[in-house]
This record gives C-alpha cells, sequence and structure tokens, in this order.
C-alpha cells in the first residue's frame, strides 16, 4: 500500500495513458484532451526521475496536443467528419528522417553537456533516440500517417526497457502494452485506410 501512495501519480499518469491510446486506436478526438492531461502529469513524473528529455518531450506533447486537436477536429475533413488516414510519400520520408536526425544528435549534445552525468540513469543517447523519434512520430499521428505507428511500436518497447531501467515499473508495464497496442493500432489504422479506397 505504501508503494501505491508514493506512486499514485505515475500509476494515474499510466492509466490516463491507456486511455490516450485506446482513443487514439478508435480515431477518437478525444484522444488529445487526454494527452493533454496524461502529459502534464509525466512532466513531474520524468523530471522527479531525473529524466530530462523525457520531461521535456511530453510538454512538447501538451503543445501538440492543443495543434492535433486543431488537426484532427478542424482540418482535412473527410466522410463523418473525420480526418482520412494518409501514407507516407518519399519526400517526406527523407525530410522526417533528416529532422529526426538532427533532433536525436541536438537532444545528445544538451545531455551530454549541460546535464550532470551523475543525475542521469540512462546514457543520454539512449534517452536522445527515443524522445527525438517520439517528436517526429506525434507530429505523424496529429497528420493521421498510417506509417507513424512503425515509429511507435519500436519507441514503445525501446522505452519500456529505460523505465524498467530506471525502476518505472508502471511505466514500464505500460509501454509495454502501448507497444502491443501499437500493433493494434497499425492494423486497425491500415483497414480503415484501405476501407476509404475502396470508397473511392
Amino acid at each position: 500500500m505504501q508503494w501505491v501512495f508514493e506512486r499514485w501519480l505515475e500509476l494515474f499518469g499510466a492509466a490516463s495513458c491507456l486511455l490516450y491510446i485506446y482513443l487514439e486506436i478508435r480515431q477518437r478526438v478525444s484522444m488529445w484532451i487526454v494527452g493533454l492531461l496524461s502529459s502534464a502529469v509525466y512532466v513531474i513524473v520524468f523530471f522527479q526521475s531525473s529524466l530530462y528529455a523525457f520531461s521535456g518531450l511530453y510538454v512538447y506533447y501538451i503543445a501538440v496536443s492543443v495543434y492535433g486537436l486543431y488537426c484532427w477536429r478542424y482540418a482535412q475533413k473527410a466522410q463523418e467528419g473525420e480526418s482520412r488516414v494518409k501514407r507516407l510519400n518519399l519526400s517526406l520520408t527523407a525530410v522526417l528522417l533528416l529532422i529526426s536526425a538532427v533532433l536525436f544528435a541536438g537532444i545528445w549534445y544538451a545531455l551530454n553537456t549541460f546535464i550532470d552525468p551523475d543525475v542521469l540513469d540512462i546514457p543520454p543517447y539512449c534517452e536522445a533516440l527515443a524522445v527525438s523519434l517520439s517528436i517526429v512520430a506525434t507530429w505523424m499521428l496529429a497528420h493521421k500517417i498510417l506509417e507513424q505507428w512503425f515509429v511507435w511500436i519500436f519507441v514503445n518497447f525501446f522505452s519500456a526497457f529505460l523505465y524498467f531501467w530506471c525502476e518505472l515499473y508502471p511505466t514500464s508495464g505500460l509501454f509495454i502494452i502501448y507497444g502491443i497496442m501499437s500493433i493494434v493500432g497499425w492494423l486497425k489504422w491500415r483497414q480503415s485506410y484501405n476501407k476509404f479506397l475502396i470508397q473511392i
């Protein structure tokens, strides 16, 4: 019971994140509101655990939740008021790979330069990789790009390992579930994309 009391904020964040990914798979606009709440919780959780890049990532998630809500609610309307699932093209793939590489290098440099290595629980390049890919994948999610699920499958399982390493056990378990649900999300969104192609 003491463990639950000490981890109540992390447990609440994990529960709200599960609701978030369920709504994401179902393509519900309300996911962005839940995402904003869960992101605010994890800013605190990760900062207290000295995961500064992850804490900063969740500040970004708060901002992108507002942007994603706008994109899904008002932009690119399709049938029944939902924005359409899209696929990556070659040029956008190249741009996103370049942005990912620049973000990775910048975050890795910042962690190595400005953070005391004694307070870091994981190697800076591991945190930089997960955070840079998450930033790009969230932008892809806001634009309903199908291939974002491939990025999330890798990031979620990789992050689960990192959080376990940091003894954030509820969050590690959450990200294992995230990884599994990301596979489900890929299948559901691909079905939605193919269904739209049949209709047109």
